[in-house]
């Protein structure tokens, strides 16, 4: 029996919507052999040989050692030629970059710009990887039994789904839009992955152009913040033992505590708004309904945003890793301590902690007036009297 639209899963389109299906050879197959990467290596040959004119295909293939005639030339070609990076086929005389591939292989535009190119090369120009990146970008990558199942609903035929998938994801990842992030691999957004390049040679800045350049920091409702926890803590680089610990205090405990009070955690690397970070961060720490605040290893820049939290007297939860020991000015608040020392110390324990979290969360949310601090108490006594009380 046919399923309704809204029995579909969410990754599905009505047929009408799918994926048009090339005919002839490439039948089977609407998705290049090789990944951009890998095509990219030969539009970046003739942009080095020739820039945007023209060259002979057989100079081209005795300047790369290659035999123009082998199967791997000319794989090479066919896939430039479908991801829009090149004129010409196996058969042409000469190869020239399209407009796209020009500058996705110049170094004469921006990086922003080079990679924005790249992106629409990798992804939009197969009708499949765009639709899939469609229904994905924003959310974490799904298990590859997930996605293959939607490209064959697609329309893609089920011999080819595996493939199709890994070439997919192997391309996000190349053209940056498919990072760790809170130790999840999460799709990104254009935008997200382009605003982490610099639109200018840093070597060119002038304080005229930082001006110009710089965006506006975006303005938040309060709803938004209304609906929103922020998770400090030492984050560290990726892959440091910092970042290791950041995202499995905010992945296996915060959020799944999280879960059922209505409102979602940021990290300060998961604010995708444009602006000077310092700013959002403020703005976060501000306005946010909740902060949960992680003291392990003391990092001074956690101490620093938790004391602009106090000093609003808005709620916080803290937590600490046992190894460490709570610094004397913020011991009077309740801490919950997790004991990280080993895999055996950590796991068995995990579904207390994320009661412990929630059941902090819950009083903080339910009576956030009564929100303490040792700075709250200090500025409470030294308020001034009215009329002699």
């Amino acid at each position: 029996m046919a399923r309704t639209r809204s029995e579909t899963t969410p990754l599905e389109q009505p047929v009408d919507q799918r994926v048009k299906k090339p005919r002839g050879r490439a039948a089977s197959r609407p998705f290049p052999h090789q990944s951009f990467e890998e095509a990219l290596e030969l539009a970046s040959a003739i942009q080095r040989l020739a820039g945007s004119n023209a060259v002979r295909r057989l100079t081209l293939f005795h300047e790369l050692n290659k035999s123009p005639e082998s199967g791997p030339s000319r794989q090479a070609v066919v896939s430039a030629g479908r991801y829009g990076l090149i004129k010409g086929g196996v058969q042409s005389e000469t190869l020239q970059l399209t407009p796209d591939g020009d500058v996705a292989t110049s170094t004469d535009v921006s990086a922003r710009e080079r990679q924005r190119s790249r992106i629409k090369l990798a992804i939009d120009t197969t009708d499949i990887f765009r639709t899939l990146y469609e229904q994905l970008q924003g959310q974490k990558l799904p298990s590859p039994a997930i996605m293959e199942d939607a490209v064959v609903s697609f329309g893609l035929p089920e011999h080819n789904k595996k493939e199709c998938v890994e070439l997919f994801v192997i391309n996000l990842r190349y053209v940056g839009l498919l990072q760790t992030l809170s130790g999840a691999e999460r799709i990104l957004t254009v935008d997200h992955a382009l605003d982490q390049i610099p639109s200018t040679s840093a070597q060119t800045l002038s304080p005229t152009t930082i001006m110009t350049e710089s965006k506006p920091l975006v303005v938040h409702s309060e709803a938004h913040f209304d609906r929103l926890c922020f998770f400090i803590g030492p984050i560290g680089d990726a892959g440091s033992e910092y970042r290791q610990h950041s995202d499995l205090m905010l992945e296996t405990l915060v959020r799944p505590a999280l879960d059922g009070f209505g409102i979602e955690v940021k990290r300060a690397d998961e604010i995708q708004d444009p602006g000077i970070i310092t700013k959002q961060i403020f703005e976060y720490l501000l306005k946010a309904r909740l902060v949960v605040a992680d003291l392990s290893y003391h990092n001074p820049n956690v101490f620093y945003e938790l004391a602009i939290r106090h000093a609003r007297n808005l709620p916080v939860v803290q937590m600490i890793r046992k190894a460490d020991r709570i610094p004397f000015d913020v011991n009077q608040t309740r801490t919950i301590v997790v004991d990280t020392t080993d895999l055996y110390s950590f796991v068995p324990k995990i579904d207390t902690y994320k009661a412990e979290i929630s059941s902090h969360i819950r009083r903080a949310m339910e009576d956030p007036a009564s929100a303490d601090n040792p700075f709250s108490a200090l500025v409470g006594e030294h308020q001034p009297r009215v009329n002699g009380h």
